[in-house]
């Protein structure tokens, strides 16, 4: 089965960073509206490899055709809203099947 990813919203929280993040030169690649299609659950190329860890359960069960999570959470039962585990950067992912 085919899952869509959509990255819909990143978010900044610069005070965060200021007060508990060392400077780094590298962040977050992710833009808004970028795409990618899992195939059968598995994680597709490209994908922040720290996102996929906040989304994979997700991923894997919208592929074995489970869905409706948390009783009735999303309008779409065959998807799902996750954001990565970046505190200072957080990214919205939709998943939904296709």
């Amino acid at each position: 089965m085919k899952i869509r990813i959509t990255a819909i919203r990143k978010a900044s929280y610069p005070d965060l960073m200021a007060k508990y993040e060392n400077p780094i030169e590298h962040t977050c690649d992710v833009l808004e509206g970028q795409e990618w299609i899992s195939i059968d659950g598995h994680c597709p190329e490209g994908m922040c490899t720290s996102a996929w860890g906040s989304m994979r359960e997700f991923v894997e069960a919208l592929a074995r055709g489970e869905g409706n999570f948390y009783d009735g959470w999303m309008k779409n039962p065959m998807s799902a809203m996750i954001s990565c585990n970046d505190g200072f950067r957080p990214v919205s992912f939709y998943i939904e099947v296709i």
